[in-house]
């Protein structure tokens, strides 16, 4: 009986050496709450991984992964309604994104805007005459060139940033007329969701995307969506089950993150279940649109260096409208899938794109809208917007076009785990405001497109940004080279 005994307590005492040896491990390992699951929470996350640091915690507050990169289903068809380019392709640099979506072997389709001046139709109804509308855009591509060396010029000497609306004004060829307005349009408000007035032209003029990673575009229409890339990354360091889904227990879907509490010891996030998550640091990947509101509530306060310039970058909302008819009216093949409608009101449903080479016979249109127009038709019923499209193709077709079948509206600005499509660097925002939207306060580190030095606004800006966030961190977890000062309120 005592020679018993003696073995329980020695099998209990080897059991809590074992068991203070996996709590001293587990101590030394440090714990990452990542908020969101776009592609900069997951990159910063297998980022992370990659360096050892697999103690995290991925909350997202829908109930899908891949955020602002999202496929919906679509009159039978699979779309995207948030990114669905693959921008700068066929540079000196290979885009990351781009690689991937060719190991995927994900289809893909050549944007070809090259014959836009035969495909420009006015408000009234028929298409301009092409030498017309040609002189048009070779004006527009004339003071595109300008602004550039403009740009160049005031980075060179180190002046202050301008609007690109301010350099049009500098070369007095400020775009008035529609079908001016319309190219105008097209060349700015097209790439960026924002007009030239407010729009910066140091950091839009040249873009690094185009400069470094070329300047093809191509468009992704692939039944398992865009969000693929999404996947590609997350299944590297997550596990994920047969059919592709990821089933790692460290993703939470349905997390809304409601409060995040810092301090020198740690961090304690709160979601709107009432679940609360401890540890040591947390990498917030919402949108500059969710961080402009009070979705998520910071104690102590972020200090007001870093509210300030988080509220002086913008969200742009950038809406891909997509209708199906019950047959084509439109023209069809090369040299016609982009055309133009020419409003005198700026944006008013310009950018129109046929999708037969993505989705053959399916009868599919595009129309781009954006800024106050996309905000505008996100709080009108759906049926009034589809009237004004059907207004608009029958003045460019005539009065015999069908009525739409189905029409599919994405509404990122209403949605508060959004608030917009993707940010725009706008004038008045120096490198250094910039800097502090993307560094850390205390143990609170900051990721997402918007944070992407070079490439704000980009899915490749939002991998990018994933790693050197996730860098960052490494860097203060790997060397204790990290402060923690907490900023009190008021300060």
């Amino acid at each position: 009986m005592v020679a018993l005994e003696r073995e329980k307590m020695v099998f209990l005492v080897v059991t809590l050496a074992i068991g203070i040896h996996f709590t001293a491990t587990a101590a030394l390992e440090p714990s990452v709450i990542i908020v969101g699951a776009g592609m900069s929470g997951i990159s910063a996350g297998k980022r992370l991984s990659d360096a050892g640091i697999k103690n995290i915690v991925i909350l997202e507050a829908t109930n899908w992964i891949g955020g602002r990169i999202h496929k919906q289903n679509f009159a039978g068809l699979s779309v995207e309604i948030g990114a669905n380019w693959v921008e700068g392709v066929h540079g000196e640099q290979m885009n990351p994104i781009w690689e991937m979506v060719n190991k995927l072997n994900l289809k893909t389709f050549f944007s070809n805007y090259d014959n836009l001046s035969s495909n420009t139709y006015q408000q009234a109804g028929g298409l301009y005459k092409e030498s017309f509308a040609q002189q048009a855009f070779d004006v527009a591509d004339s003071l595109a060139e300008f602004s550039r060396n403009i740009s160049t010029s005031l980075t060179a000497s180190r002046e202050e940033d301008i609007s690109i609306l301010a350099s049009q004004r500098l070369k007095n060829l400020v775009p008035s007329a529609p079908i001016e307005m319309a190219i105008d349009y097209y060349n700015y408000d097209y790439e960026f969701a924002e007009p030239p007035r407010v729009t910066s032209l140091q950091n839009t003029e040249p873009l690094p995307t185009f400069s470094n990673f070329g300047e093809d575009l191509y468009f992704v229409a692939d039944p398992r969506g865009y969000e693929s890339v999404v996947y590609y990354v997350a299944k590297q360091y997550l596990t994920s089950n047969s059919a592709g889904q990821i089933t790692d227990s460290r993703v939470k879907l349905n997390k809304v993150v409601r409060e995040i509490r810092h301090s020198q010891s740690g961090v304690i996030v709160k979601t709107e279940d009432g679940a609360v998550f401890r540890a040591d640091y947390v990498m917030v990947s919402a949108s500059i649109g969710v961080l402009q509101t009070n979705l998520i509530n910071f104690q102590p306060d972020l200090p007001h260096w870093k509210i300030l310039a988080m509220y002086q970058f913008d969200m742009g909302v950038y809406t891909k409208i997509f209708l199906k008819f019950p047959y084509k009216f439109w023209p069809s093949g090369n040299g016609t899938e982009f055309f133009l409608y020419v409003h005198e009101k700026r944006g008013y449903y310009t950018i129109w794109q046929q999708l037969e080479r993505e989705y053959p016979g399916a009868n599919v249109l595009l129309v781009t809208v954006t800024d106050d127009e996309s905000r505008r038709i996100e709080q009108q019923p759906d049926y009034e917007t589809k009237a004004e499209i059907m207004e608009v193709l029958r003045n460019m077709f005539g009065k015999n076009v069908p009525e739409a079948t189905d029409i599919l509206i994405p509404k990122w600005w209403s949605n508060r785990f959004y608030k917009g499509t993707f940010s725009n660097w706008p004038i008045g925002v120096s490198r250094y405001e910039y800097d502090q939207i993307r560094v850390p306060v205390g143990r609170v580190y900051f990721t997402g497109e918007h944070t992407s030095e070079h490439y704000n606004g980009y899915v490749h800006g939002a991998y990018l940004a994933g790693i050197d966030s996730a860098n960052m961190l490494i860097r203060c977890i790997k060397t204790n080279f990290c402060k923690f000062p907490i900023a009190a309120k008021g300060t």
